[in-house]
């Protein structure tokens, strides 16, 4: 796929040897004794929501083992894959397993993708995880470090990087339809976020084992507006709407102008709770070496930027500005503006291949196939890069960024936010 040789060349030339061979890539390693046609044996964390899908999307392989701390949330995947081992503790079924697992699924909350998928990368196991990549910046590194350095097949959940309209999009930017982009705006709408303190809680339901809920996180009663699905509003356990749909939408600017690390970090919002993440905020990151500016809006009604160019934003998420045009686009469709100038633009012939399912990369990568679109070395920039910018809002201002070393210069209380809190018995180093 040339698209993914070129992004990373660029990877590589970004951070160059002084990386200390984060973006060296050697060969992926096939699982054992797995033919093309032989299938993959799978263990799958976190199996409902999302994790349901995500099992729908590798269950032609060899289900083995599924671990879930919900029995309820877990629905009838238990009963769909009866001979799978049944796991609570992720920890036990890598001790018990370990040598009949060949690739992992990670579906956690965000605050356990670390743990979770870091048992997997310390045995050698493929693995496929949701997105953000890991609740922080620090373990977002490690993650892509150690996956390189294992030779293993990666995947990050931007399921959204196969549809059409996106491809078609990366093309007219790297075919210079609009010219030199400077400018790109990304948003999502809505305005979830800072939900109400609990001040009282609820027993624990029989269904739920909590204290494995909990895993790394700071110890917590239970309460329904956590677990399930609220714990991504808090910040002790999730990333916020930026975390939840930045990995999706931003793949676009990313892939389209190989982005990889930004220079300059700003971030601006509401007042910072100390617990929830906010209704709305603004990032911008600075990308010195493509020399792009892009803007991140998590707005219940769209960027300012629509109102100022006379743009209806319905059905978009990102408008990129360049020397000769610009293109607004959705996961969907796209315009190139002025209308009038590109009425007869031919353009490009299709050049990103359709992709055989965004889970089945992944799987032919841990048989030995060319690395899966998202893989880490392509995610990890763009997962940090999203989560830079809830740092930035939570820092309360900007900073500059120095990738290479993990270092937040000119904003010390960026610091604190840039790697997570990790429970006694938790902790990875």
């Amino acid at each position: 796929m040339r698209t993914q040789v070129t992004r990373r060349t660029a990877l590589k030339a970004s951070l160059g040897v002084a990386a200390a061979g984060v973006w060296i890539a050697p060969e992926i390693r096939a699982a054992e004794s797995r033919s093309a046609n032989e299938r993959l044996n799978i263990a799958c964390i976190g199996i409902g929501g999302q994790g349901a899908a995500n099992l729908a999307g590798v269950k032609g392989q060899n289900i083995v083992a599924l671990c879930d701390v919900d029995d309820q949330r877990a629905g009838d995947a238990y009963t769909e894959h009866p001979k799978a081992a049944k796991f609570y503790d992720f920890r036990v079924m890598f001790d018990k397993m370990e040598k009949e697992i060949d690739a992992v699924v990670v579906s956690t909350p965000d605050h356990t993708h670390f743990n979770a998928s870091m048992e997997a990368l310390q045995r050698g196991k493929h693995l496929y995880c949701e997105k953000p990549m890991a609740h922080s910046v620090w373990e977002t590194r490690q993650m892509t470090q150690l996956a390189a350095e294992k030779g293993v097949a990666t995947q990050l959940g931007v399921q959204r990087h196969t549809m059409e309209n996106m491809h078609r999009t990366v093309e007219l930017i790297r075919a210079g339809a609009i010219g030199k982009v400077s400018e790109v705006h990304s948003w999502m709408t809505g305005d979830r976020g800072m939900p109400e303190i609990p001040t009282q809680f609820p027993p624990v339901p029989s269904h739920v084992k909590w204290d494995l809920w909990l895993g790394p996180a700071e110890e917590r009663p239970y309460h329904p507006d956590y677990c399930p699905y609220g714990w991504r509003f808090w910040w002790d356990l999730g990333t916020g709407e930026t975390g939840n749909f930045g990995c999706h939408i931003l793949d676009i600017p990313f892939w389209a102008l190989e982005l990889t690390y930004p220079t300059r970090v700003e971030g601006s919002g509401p007042p910072v709770h100390p617990e929830t993440t906010p209704k709305q905020m603004t990032t911008k990151m600075r990308f010195a070496d493509q020399g792009v500016d892009l803007h991140w809006y998590h707005a219940k009604n769209g960027p300012p930027i629509l109102k100022a160019k006379g743009l209806d934003g319905k059905g978009m998420n990102t408008l990129f500005i360049g020397s000769e045009g610009m293109l607004l686009t959705g996961f969907n469709r796209m315009r190139l503006l002025p209308e009038e100038k590109f009425r007869d633009y031919q353009r490009p012939e299709k050049s990103i291949p359709d992709s055989p399912g965004f889970h089945q990369e992944w799987i032919n990568a841990c048989k030995g196939g060319e690395a899966a679109t998202c893989d880490f070395q392509y995610s990890g920039p763009l997962s940090e890069a999203v989560l830079l910018g809830n740092v930035a809002y939570r820092a309360g201002g900007g900073f500059d960024w120095d990738a290479k070393n993990l270092k937040a210069s000119g904003n010390p209380a960026a610091d604190q936010y840039l790697k997570s809190y990790f429970r006694k018995g938790w902790e990875i180093s």
